[in-house]
């Protein structure tokens, strides 16, 4: 990181600054002191109506969906995502009733400089009662602005890892996420992937203070090589610990997703242990009181 990047981040460390999304998400969804779930992309070898109850199966209590997941085993034909029917949605919805799971954030999504085709995203966002969603749609961004403001859902921008062959994608450095969130409303923030920082060389805690309170939900990864499959939280490099009393300090208030890349097709052990480990270590700090 430049020395520019370490000043301002020394510059954020020295305050405590309280969450800017209340996103309201219930106490009951809590598990040591944070909502914690999966993205369903970790259960991507299944259909949408799986990965909910594979994340009940897991321990999570929240979920986030992302776009283009086959639907239902009784129809894999179809997709999961905002051009879904009034009965595909329906469905879901009596899904996550049935395993008492909550739909808090859909992405990543692109979300198109276009007014109509923005607002339907938004509008199914509102449909699922989703607290965010998730994009890289940097040039999109007055307009999600927006309709940040109109529809009261947040939108965390989400790093996938630094580009060799383009240049112009940035997203992934949390400094120009930073100088891009400048000014705009606090309901924009960050979707902060500890596993792709890690990838790029960054180092997840300094990223998270560079941004600080400017979290507004997390697809929180542990590795034992940052360019390696996913590891169960605490038995990597990724200091998860650390980065779980970082939001503490930063008041954090949104939602840890479970994204765990490794063993695809019988992941559920694996990431019932990382919500363990979260269980584990917020009940030793007292942070469930």
């Amino acid at each position: 990181m430049r020395t520019a990047a370490f000043l301002a981040s020394f510059l954020l460390c020295t305050q405590t600054l309280p969450s800017a999304f209340a996103l309201d998400i219930p106490a009951e969804r809590h598990i040591g002191g944070f909502a914690v779930g999966t993205q369903a992309y970790t259960f991507r070898e299944f259909t949408a109506m799986e990965a909910i109850e594979r994340t009940a199966k897991a321990g999570g209590r929240v979920i986030e969906f992302y776009p283009g997941q086959r639907f239902s085993p009784e129809k894999p034909d179809l997709r999961w995502d905002h051009d879904a029917t009034e009965e595909m949605i329906k469905a879901i919805e009596a899904q996550l009733e049935k395993f008492d799971v909550m739909a808090v954030n859909y992405g990543v999504v692109r979300i198109p400089n276009d007014e109509t085709a923005a607002r339907k995203i938004f509008d199914f966002g509102r449909r699922l009662g989703v607290r965010a969603i998730t994009t890289e749609s940097e040039d999109s961004i007055d307009l999600i602005e927006k309709l940040v403001r109109e529809y009261d859902i947040s939108v965390a921008y989400h790093n996938h890892p630094r580009r060799a062959n383009n240049p112009d994608y940035r997203t992934w450095d949390p400094n120009h996420l930073r100088t891009v969130l400048e000014g705009r409303d606090k309901r924009i923030g960050s979707c902060a992937d500890t596993g792709h920082w890690m990838r790029s060389g960054v180092d997840p805690l300094e990223a998270l203070r560079i941004l600080n309170g400017r979290i507004i939900s997390l697809h929180l990864k542990d590795r034992a090589d940052p360019q390696e499959e996913d590891v169960i939280y605490g038995t990597g490099i990724g200091q998860i610990g650390k980065v779980l009393e970082e939001l503490r300090r930063q008041k954090f208030s949104g939602h840890i997703s479970v994204e765990y890349e490794a063993n695809w097709l019988d992941s559920v052990p694996d990431v019932a242990e990382c919500i363990g480990f979260i269980r584990g270590y917020g009940t030793a700090k007292g942070w469930t009181k």
